[in-house]
C-alpha cells in the first residue's frame, strides 16, 4: 500500500515544473499569476487525458469561524474566498481498474496577510503541492487558519463510454 502510494507520489510529481519557490508573477489586480499543468497521458491506449477537462472538488475550512465550503474548480481556475485564493493546476485519480484507488490533486493557496504590523496587505504562497483524498496527511496545507483538502476529481476514462446504462441502474 505505501509502495503504491509512493509511486503514484512520483507519477504525480514528475509533471511538476521548475518554478522557483516565493512569490508568483501577479496579475493587474496584484493577484498570482500561474503556468497551467501539461497534459496527462493515459497508459491504457496512448490517447491524451484532456486537463483542462477535469473538475476538481475541494474542501476550504475557514477555522476563524468553523464555515466549511466546497469549491468546485476546473484545472486552471482559481477562485477567492475573502482573502484566500485557491487554484487548480491539476487533478487525476487513479484508473478505475487499479488498486488501491486514489485521487490527487496539484492545488496551490494564497493568502492576503500583512508581513508586519503596519505594512500593506500582501499574497503569500502558503502552499503549492499535491493534496491526496485517501493520504489527507501525506502532504498537507500548513496554515492557521485555512485548511484545504481534496474531495474528487470528475475525469473518465477509456472504456467508460462504453458501459452499457442498464449496469449503471442496477
Amino acid at each position: 500500500m505505501k509502495r503504491a502510494i509512493a509511486l503514484l507520489a512520483c507519477a504525480l510529481l514528475a509533471g511538476c515544473g521548475d518554478e522557483p519557490a516565493g512569490q508568483p508573477d501577479a496579475n493587474a489586480d496584484g493577484t498570482p499569476k500561474l503556468a497551467s499543468a501539461a497534459p496527462i497521458v493515459s497508459p491504457v491506449d496512448g490517447k491524451v487525458t484532456p486537463n483542462k477537462e477535469r473538475i476538481a472538488t475541494l474542501g476550504l475550512l475557514n477555522k476563524r469561524n468553523n464555515l466549511t465550503q466546497d469549491l468546485v474548480l476546473k484545472v486552471g481556475e482559481s477562485r477567492r474566498a475573502g482573502n484566500v485564493i485557491v487554484r487548480l493546476e491539476s487533478c487525476e485519480r487513479t484508473a478505475p481498474w487499479e488498486r488501491p484507488q486514489e485521487t490527487g490533486a496539484f492545488v496551490q493557496v494564497f493568502v492576503e496577510e500583512r508581513p508586519a504590523p503596519r505594512a500593506n496587505l500582501k499574497w503569500g504562497t502558503v502552499f503549492s503541492g499535491w493534496l491526496f483524498a485517501n493520504s489527507p496527511a501525506l502532504n498537507v496545507v500548513e496554515h492557521p487558519v485555512y485548511d484545504v483538502w481534496v474531495k474528487d476529481c470528475a475525469m473518465s476514462f477509456p472504456g467508460d463510454e462504453a458501459k452499457p446504462a442498464a449496469s449503471a441502474a442496477s
